[in-house]
């Protein structure tokens, strides 16, 4: 087999098939020998080797005829929570275990009209509920950079799949953090879009009024074209704004010094890594130079947001996994007799033990007694929280934080504690109870060599100039110790 090299933008894939440096045959194969070579990583739950091999002829064909989409040469990886048309999507849970999807998603649906080739489904944690892919039913995913850490949850599995050069993309979801901390554990880029610009049709519900789909790319310009042609107005999701979608592939770039806002009560937190300090500080201290204004300002409610957001989740999350009984579909457990014990075994056997928790604190906090003093109070808190992270970008561009308080952490470091494991959701969590976008770049390595993530969120449907900016800083602003992997 022709020996492919590891390729980290769509541009280069598509600039040596134009050539005929390589065919997208050969490429198909030198990602399914390198999935089968990572195997250990488990980033992967299953691979469609014959979809990908018969897609790739015919797409080579459309290169040959000039007839191919944007996205020809680009193979993707989806998260197990995307609906693909007869295909399995499990949300890495024994409650949907070989159920095969009726219908794509619009995502899907989008970047299969534009030629993608889409390889497999990736890991996940359980109904996307967790931030370091453990709560998986197929096992833990492992961290390329360190194999004993984390990939980050919940979409792990499609952050270590780039990382790796398993695929050149990857689709994931961000509830609250979910693309962008493992995108910074991983050393990849991870946007999460403002709450509407992409529809959630298809999409395996675990928060409706946070989830979105987001990319996990190596590079802003590919994240850029696959939000571009990702976001819209979709007659299936209500939820989806009906502002037409800026070419952001063709607006990376800046001009023009910026403002820009940091959160002291985020440099000064409790459990901020000192490394993870010193690169936000370094990142300061560069985009001064640059000639931009960067400014501390103050955000009171930073120790709110990560009680606010499991509240509202919790809840939101109790309501979507009633319809998983053991009748419509799904598991039911072989021992069940009558309807009573057919949903309580059911439920109790096919949901792991963070799911079941999360569904128990939600069903409490909506309970008769209680609604008003916890999901009721939680609503108004999320309204001040967006209300100040509102005002604070009416007069800056951008708000500029870590994207994690520490790098990745040690496998089954922090599973005896789920309070310790929701503390680590601090930076990310405030974009999406604030309904606004955000993106993790690559930003260094520590000293052990982990990669490290800074986070910028922009202004409600500001994706295209978040996303230019974000260009600019991996371009010049970047850690003078960053290494790619």
């Amino acid at each position: 087999m022709l020996q492919v090299r590891r390729y980290y933008t769509l541009s280069e894939v598509q600039e040596d098939l134009q050539a005929g440096v390589i065919t997208l045959p050969n490429l198909v194969e030198h990602y399914l020998q390198r999935i089968d070579e990572y195997a250990e990583l488990n980033a992967f739950i299953e691979v469609f080797a014959g979809d990908v091999r018969e897609k790739a002829i015919e797409i080579q064909q459309k290169i040959r005829n000039g007839t191919a989409g944007r996205l020809a040469g680009m193979v993707i990886g989806l998260k197990d929570i995307i609906a693909y048309k007869d295909h399995k999507v499990s949300v890495c849970s024994r409650i949907l275990e070989n159920y095969c999807s009726i219908y794509s998603s619009t995502v899907v649906e989008r970047i299969l009209a534009e030629d993608a080739i889409i390889i497999g489904r990736l890991n996940c944690d359980e109904f996307a509920m967790g931030g370091s892919n453990e709560n998986s039913c197929y096992g833990p995913v492992k961290n390329f950079a360190d194999y004993t850490k984390v990939a980050g949850g919940s979409s792990g599995g499609s952050a270590v799949a780039v990382q790796a050069g398993l695929c050149l993309a990857a689709l994931g979801t961000d509830t609250g953090g979910s693309v962008r901390q493992p995108a910074a554990f991983c050393g990849v880029v991870g946007v999460k879009p403002t709450y509407g610009r992409v529809s959630r049709h298809g999409i395996i519900a675990y928060a409706s009024s946070f989830d979105q789909v987001g990319p996990i790319t190596n590079s802003v310009e590919d994240a850029a074209l696959l939000l571009e042609i990702i976001a819209g107005p979709d007659e299936y999701d209500s939820t989806a704004a009906q502002q037409l979608v800026p070419s952001y592939s063709a607006l990376l770039h800046t001009s023009g010094s910026k403002k820009i806002a940091y959160l002291t009560e985020v440099l000064n937190a409790d459990g901020l890594d000192p490394e993870v300090q010193e690169l936000t500080e370094h990142a300061i201290q560069k985009l001064r130079e640059e000639g931009h204004t960067v400014e501390p300002v103050s955000f009171p409610y930073l120790e709110y947001v990560v009680p606010t957001y499991y509240i509202l989740t919790m809840a939101e999350a109790s309501s979507n996994l009633a319809r998983y009984d053991g009748v419509h579909y799904g598991y039911r457990s072989p021992g069940a007799h009558g309807l009573e014990s057919t949903y309580k075994q059911s439920r109790s056997e096919g949901f792991g033990p963070e799911v079941k928790r999360r569904i128990m604190l939600g069903t409490f906090v909506l309970s008769a007694g209680y609604y008003d003093a916890y999901y009721g109070k939680a609503q108004k808190v999320r309204q001040l929280i967006r209300r100040k992270t509102e005002e604070i970008l009416a007069e800056y561009d951008f708000i500029l934080m870590p994207t994690t308080p520490t790098p990745a952490f040690g496998i089954g470091e922090k599973t005896d504690d789920p309070v310790v494991m929701y503390l680590a959701d601090i930076f990310t969590v405030q974009a999406s109870l604030a309904g606004i976008p955000a993106i993790s770049i690559p930003a260094g390595n520590n000293s052990k060599g982990l990669p490290l993530g800074l986070q910028l969120l922009g202004k409600r449907f500001g994706e295209g100039e978040l996303l230019a900016f974000s260009k600019y800083m991996l371009d010049t602003v970047k850690s003078d110790h960053y290494i790619q992997q």
